[in-house]
């Protein structure tokens, strides 16, 4: 490695990639950039920060970088058996994610690091991570919600937000070294993400990390019925806070969202209040009022007020007494059957491009399944999954998975786009998917007017 001044390596330049070489480019750092498949875009892009471009395709190319770079920051895409990853390690060059560099920034800020509030979890964390920023809002708090949303971090330090709500991912902890936030929460954990970790146990070894750095002035929260995390939340640092649906520090009592101190406010007065909408707001309520930034009626406020991010359990239309959801970001098993355990009566239209992951947990809930239309690369694992517990079907588009999915419904029923895969084998990102989705129903009401 160069001795003096460090250079980094950034990996992947997509939205965190490029917000990481920008913001470094702007400190006057040295930057290399590179990506997997190199275009003039990318060149342009670097050439307009004064970055240099390398093509890790070419021979020794990506052993010469290594051996040039102190820090290597790779796009959260980037999995773990990648080979600048490999290259990273066997030459000593320390990892870092967009959120640990923009952390370490943070840390040299004149005024001092301003409050961060940090949300992971398998399924949740964007739900959250949003509710928890309206609260920090509703306090009177100039507050931004970044990480992996679509505004990272490192973006947003340049701005005049007095705190941060910030979605950690398990690929941004993957790689993290002194990260830390002032309160957290951690929803809950299931498989996931197996095609970037090597195992389930690296991905809860990453999600761990974020209370790696605890201090004993700050706060995690911790979903009570989850042995593990409760265990890694004792182990670190901190003050620990729970939250469960019956019990926890924070839990409902008979319809009323209660913390130490008492009622917090009654459900109904949520815009939203499906089961897991109440456990994130729990947790997020848990994070605002024990990190001391916010109180129960700024938490009460922006309840009140607070509408999801799209794709989402997200409401599309009511067609012949039958209601229709987008939950197309929904993309393990896990995910989807947050989705069926809302509901009493569903036709799930679900499939896609599968991580690695067993789909059979999503049948689950077998009372709850009129039908299932199965979509995409993954359908016949999802016709196995379901198979027996109820009718299923196939469609080789979504037009066709909508169409059939209003066939086998009935009135007070629920059809629900709750994948429990990912979307690359028809579309390049989940929103993509639950947008056709959204228009195929709004095509079929207009039909049955």
């Amino acid at each position: 490695m160069t001795q003096g001044s460090p250079s980094t390596f950034v990996f992947g330049l997509a939205v965190a990639g490029r917000a990481v070489a920008t913001s470094l480019r702007e400190r006057g750092a040295e930057v290399v950039v590179g990506d997997d498949k190199l275009t003039d875009e990318h060149r342009s892009f670097a050439q307009s920060i004064g970055a240099r471009v390398v093509d890790i395709a070419r021979d020794g190319e990506l052993q010469r970088v290594m051996s040039s770079v102190n820090v290597l920051s790779p796009a959260p895409g980037v999995a773990e058996n990648h080979g600048v990853i490999r290259s990273a390690r066997e030459n000593g060059v320390s990892i870092q994610s967009e959120i640990e560099i923009a952390y370490r920034m943070e840390l040299l800020r004149s005024d001092g690091p301003r409050p961060m509030v940090a949300i992971t979890g398998t399924d949740g964390k964007t739900t959250t991570t949003l509710m928890a920023n309206a609260m920090l809002r509703s306090a009177g708090l100039r507050s931004e919600a970044v990480g992996n949303t679509e505004v990272p971090l490192i973006e947003s330090l340049a701005t005049e937000a007095q705190a941060f709500a910030i979605e950690c991912s398990s690929f941004r902890l993957e790689h993290t070294e002194l990260f830390r936030a002032q309160a957290s929460a951690w929803l809950n954990i299931a498989p996931d993400h197996l095609d970037w970790h090597s195992s389930y146990q690296k991905y809860f070894d990453a999600k761990a990390k974020m209370w790696a750095n605890c201090l004993p002035t700050d706060v995690v929260v911790a979903p009570i019925e989850d042995v593990n995390i409760c265990a890694v939340a004792r182990a670190s640092a901190a003050r620990v806070v729970t939250f469960g649906a019956a019990d926890g520090d924070y839990r409902v009592v008979g319809n009323e969202l209660c913390g130490p101190s008492g009622p917090i406010m009654n459900v109904s007065r949520m815009k939203r209040s499906l089961p897991h909408d109440v456990t994130n707001a729990l947790a997020a309520a848990a994070v605002c009022i024990e990190g001391g930034l916010a109180s129960a009626e700024h938490v009460a406020r922006a309840l009140e007020q607070f509408e999801n991010a799209p794709h989402r359990i997200q409401f599309v239309a009511e067609i012949g007494g039958v209601r229709w959801f987008n939950d197309s970001k929904a993309t393990s098993p896990h995910a989807a059957s947050v989705a069926l355990r809302a509901f009493d009566s569903i036709v799930l239209i679900a499939g896609g491009k599968n991580k690695g992951l067993d789909l059979s947990q999503m049948a689950s809930e077998p009372h709850r399944m009129r039908a299932v239309v199965a979509i995409g690369a993954s359908a016949d694992d999802i016709a196995r999954a379901f198979s027996g517990v109820c009718t299923v079907v196939k469609a080789e588009n979504m037009n066709s998975a909508v169409v059939q999915a209003n066939e086998l419904s009935r009135n007070g029923d629920v059809v629900v786009l709750s994948p429990g895969c990912t979307s690359y084998d028809w579309y390049s990102n989940y929103g993509e998917r639950g947008d056709d989705f959204m228009k195929c129903v709004r095509e079929l009401s207009g039909n049955t007017r």
